[in-house]
């Protein structure tokens, strides 16, 4: 069963400095004392794929080899780069939690470069099977030399999360456990073990895979849904809506699940881009986002309960949250 909360009557998403060089890897560093954090660039490259995966970390400046902070890896949206969902990845920094963006080079901003005749072409072999894998993989990689690297002593390896937008939360459900199968018929294992609870923004569904509910049914960890009643993606040959996201949260039935449906925004609100709802309505939906996903992370990440003690040692900051937050959401579940 699911604790639901019903908020309407609807029953319906710096300045440069060095800081400790990498083997192999070029590293640049943006201090930010006043907002707590520090931003390294990091130039990565998969020699076994022949791919380059550039990431950019907000580093909490209390990380140390004697305090080790949890990391959450965010995985952006088609067409997006290392350099976006700044608010997001700033955010978690500041609140103690490391954030790790790497860029997807497949179906990064680069979609956008070029003979714009193409760009159809351009967008359509971004979404084949191989580049969804690709991305998986990234995640997989940019932990790998996360945890490999002089900043490992920084990481607390037993707390790491995933979270993305868009295209980037297909690619977070799919390393968080989502039971796929390739075009040719074999099951394609991309969970990574390490991570321990997921968000998803505005998530999508995954094609052709069949039963939903054998897709997401397979996702054990605990998940936070975020979408808003006007979160749709107009792409050529494609579309999907809310209704799609809440389908998704519906199925993922083995997962402690939260969702957060926002009643104003459209799909790219949840960007760094000020959209059509106005620069309030943006900054308003995108502070009640990274606020939930902090508390959902310090509740299923870093205090780590079991599915049965569900503790909710965070249901003040949680009650706190709903208090400011009310009058944007059109509905809001926990899991009971």
């Amino acid at each position: 069963m699911k604790r639901r909360i019903f908020l309407t009557q609807s029953a319906g998403v710096a300045t440069g400095i060095v800081f400790s060089a990498l083997v192999g890897v070029r590293t640049r560093s943006f201090a930010s004392t006043t907002q707590g954090h520090r931003i390294l660039d990091l130039d990565w490259i998969d020699a076994n794929r022949n791919r380059p995966v550039p990431s950019r970390l907000y580093l909490p400046q209390q990380a140390g080899p004697d305090q080790a902070v949890p990391l959450v890896v965010f995985s952006h949206g088609l067409g997006g780069s290392r350099r976006g969902y700044s608010y997001f990845g700033s955010h978690l920094a500041d609140s103690g939690i490391a954030s790790l963006h790497p860029q997807h080079v497949g179906s990064d901003n680069a979609l956008w470069w070029g003979n714009p005749l193409r760009l159809t072409e351009r967008l359509q072999s971004a979404a084949k099977e191989t580049e969804a894998r690709s991305r998986a993989l990234d995640i997989r990689f940019s932990l790998d030399q996360m945890l490999s690297s002089e900043l490992a002593g920084l990481i607390d390896s037993s707390k790491i999360a995933v979270a993305g937008h868009s295209y980037g939360a297909n690619t977070a459900m799919l390393v968080s456990g989502a039971r796929v199968t390739t075009t040719e018929g074999e099951m394609a294992d991309l969970r990574d073990r390490r991570i321990r609870s997921t968000i998803l923004i505005s998530a999508p569904p995954i094609q052709d895979q069949g039963a939903i509910e054998e897709v997401f049914g397979a996702v054990k960890i605990p998940t936070l849904h975020i979408t808003s009643l006007g979160d749709t993606i107009n792409l050529p040959g494609y579309r999907s809506t809310v209704a799609d996201r809440l389908a998704i949260f519906r199925a993922m039935t083995g997962s402690p699940r939260t969702l957060a449906v926002f009643n104003t925004g459209g799909h790219s609100i949840f960007t760094d881009r000020t959209t059509r709802s106005g620069p309030e309505i943006s900054t308003r939906v995108k502070g009640a986002t990274r606020e939930l996903s902090t508390i959902f992370l310090r509740e299923w990440l870093i205090e780590q309960p079991t599915i049965t003690q569900n503790t909710r040692k965070t249901s003040s900051d949680l009650d706190q949250w709903l208090t400011r937050h009310k009058e944007l959401l059109d509905q809001f579940i926990l899991p009971s």
